[in-house]
């Protein structure tokens, strides 16, 4: 994800590991900002916890079994910048073993709402 997110800021939601996974991405991506929750609240108190303290404009979760494509981040940013109505946004995940085909992670045949539920 490194090489392909030129100009993006990346960090590492890390939600209180207790692995070496934080000495790994240190040793091997200097670039990445690693924020390490306190406790391990759970998918969703993890993100919140994350990202209460970054000021970014815009922000892409993303889980750490995602795979992207060189300059996958383009098109979705000059989408929120040339059209600010745009609030949310859910990408077309390809199944990894068959590309051909979309897969939904649950994710309700990978739609969103006006209001950004699936």
């Amino acid at each position: 994800m490194v090489n392909f997110s030129k100009g993006a800021t990346i960090y590492l939601a890390d939600n209180a590991s207790d692995d070496d996974s934080i000495d790994f991405v240190s040793n091997n991506f200097p670039n990445v900002k690693i924020i390490k929750n306190k406790v391990n609240g759970g998918f969703a108190q993890g993100y919140n916890d994350a990202l209460k303290n970054l000021s970014e404009d815009i922000f892409v979760l993303l889980n750490s079994d995602v795979e992207v494509s060189e300059d996958w981040l383009k098109p979705v940013l000059a989408e929120f910048n040339n059209n600010p109505e745009v609030v949310a946004a859910q990408p077309k995940i390809l199944d990894l073993k068959n590309p051909s085909y979309f897969e939904y992670a649950g994710a309700a045949g990978g739609f969103i709402d006006k209001y950004g539920y699936p």
